[in-house]
């Protein structure tokens, strides 16, 4: 696909993101949808309003009427899109800094579009084929306040509430000023919880911290928890569907380690789970002592929802999967990402033991992430060319999934273009930090060198 990645399509707003690129999307996905209604949602970045302006133009003038939900993270927009039985537009960058926005594209069942639907609607916008309303048969809009609260309710009744009530936790928590600023406070107060928050005021600019909830910004946190003698910390990306944490001692929690940790407490013998190429090792062990299958995808959402659904056809229970960055599915809810509920699961096992002590199984690896921006298309293409020639010379077999990954045993590195950014990223993991921080320095030397010779 040109256009979209895997997860949706995102930019910088006025460069590679427009108000005309949007209202496109929204016309071809009109247009393909053939849909009566389409609801449209966004998170709270200071460009929102006017990306669903244009989207909203975009399905009126194809003859959609619209059902404008507002600020709301994005579970609470699929779970409506499900409910209504409605596609949806739903604007967000996720984790991308504040310049950044973007559009991801939800079926009528609320589920993220797989790559064929999406395909059809970039044909479609490609090709500038769109249906065309009539004066008198264009889509009107209506707005719908209880969103929200609706996704409350659903959540509530969807997890273990008088197990967290009765530990009587005490929950510090950084909805990174995104859209779980409406929702998650109340949630978890509901729950039984004492919350302190940080950063909890919905701010488009991000003042506080940036949006992609990694330890380097989570220090705000991470003093809330030893300030208040909190249980746990909980923070959100963007659009709220991710949730990191952070342990009672206010340290960081590795993404790794905590989806491991529910990894273990959701996985029965025989069921299969699904995570991307550039998995821990955490979670392998976890799948080898349950006796759980583990399926490996490109990265991104998309891909491991398509990869679910083709189990499910299999016949096959997936209680759980997800990435190491907070976003974790639990299909037999929803076949969504969701940072509350992510949250509220975590929150289940903390009930019974504090955080430090459950992810201590799965503290044994390291692991290191290298970002390579690059300008030009010329500057992506020496990275990747200079990524094959450095597994093709490595000694171990690269497995192509997505992008080339190296596997030593004790190690594994993995070069690939991101999907929603201008960088390929590097990300290694190893027994030790030095391991993982050798290898990941080595690849991504091989790929600066290439960018410097141009």
């Amino acid at each position: 696909m040109k256009l979209f990645g895997s997860s949706g399509t995102r930019g910088v707003v006025g460069e590679s993101l427009t108000p005309e690129f949007v209202l496109r999307v929204a016309k071809a996905a009109g247009t393909v949808w053939n849909a009566d209604r389409v609801a449209i949602a966004r998170d709270t970045r200071t460009t929102g309003e006017m990306f669903v302006n244009a989207a909203e133009s975009g399905l009126a003038s194809v003859g959609v009427d619209v059902d404008d939900l507002g600020v709301v993270p994005t579970p609470a927009a699929v779970r409506y899109c499900e409910n209504q039985g409605v596609p949806g537009v739903v604007i967000t960058a996720s984790h991308n800094p504040p310049e950044f926005n973007g559009v991801k594209l939800v079926g009528d069942d609320g589920v993220e579009l797989a790559v064929e639907e999406l395909e059809r609607i970039e044909d479609h916008i490609l090709a500038e084929e769109f249906d065309v309303a009539e004066w008198d048969a264009v889509g009107k809009t209506r707005r719908v306040e209880t969103a929200n609260d609706d996704y409350r309710e659903d959540l509530l009744a969807s997890v273990d509430r008088e197990k967290i009530a009765d530990a009587n936790l005490t929950v510090a928590l950084d909805p990174g000023h995104g859209a779980g600023s409406l929702v998650t406070p109340d949630f978890l107060r509901e729950l039984g919880c004492e919350v302190r928050t940080v950063n909890a005021q919905p701010d488009g600019h991000f003042p506080g911290r940036q949006s992609e909830p990694v330890p380097e910004n989570l220090s705000d946190l991470e003093r809330l928890v030893r300030a208040t003698d909190a249980d746990v910390g909980i923070a959100h990306d963007g659009d709220a569907d991710r949730a990191v944490f952070v342990n009672e001692r206010g340290e960081c929690i590795s993404g790794e380690a905590s989806l491991a940790a529910l990894a273990a407490a959701a996985l029965e013998p025989g069921d299969a789970t699904v995570s991307a190429v550039n998995v821990s090792q955490r979670l392998v062990d976890v799948c080898e002592e349950v006796g759980a299958d583990l399926e490996l995808t490109p990265i991104g959402a998309t891909n491991l929802i398509t990869r679910i659904r083709e189990l499910w056809r299999e016949g096959r229970n997936v209680p759980i999967a997800g990435e190491g960055n907070g976003g974790v599915f639990y299909p037999n809810y929803r076949l969504v990402r969701d940072g509350a509920y992510i949250a509220a699961k975590f929150l289940e096992l903390v009930a019974e033991r504090p955080p430090s002590e459950l992810v201590a199984p799965y503290e044994d690896y390291y692991n290191v992430r290298i970002n390579l921006e690059y300008d030009e298309e010329a500057e992506l293409t020496a990275m990747l060319n200079a990524a094959a020639d450095y597994a093709e010379s490595a000694d171990a077999t690269p497995n192509t999934t997505d992008g080339y990954r190296l596997d030593y045993g004790d190690a594994w590195v993995l070069v690939r273009p991101s999907g929603t950014e201008p960088k390929v990223r590097v990300y290694a993991e190893g027994r030790s930090e030095e391991r993982a921080t050798e290898l990941a320095e080595d690849a991504a030397d091989a790929l600066r060198t290439a960018v410097a010779t141009l």
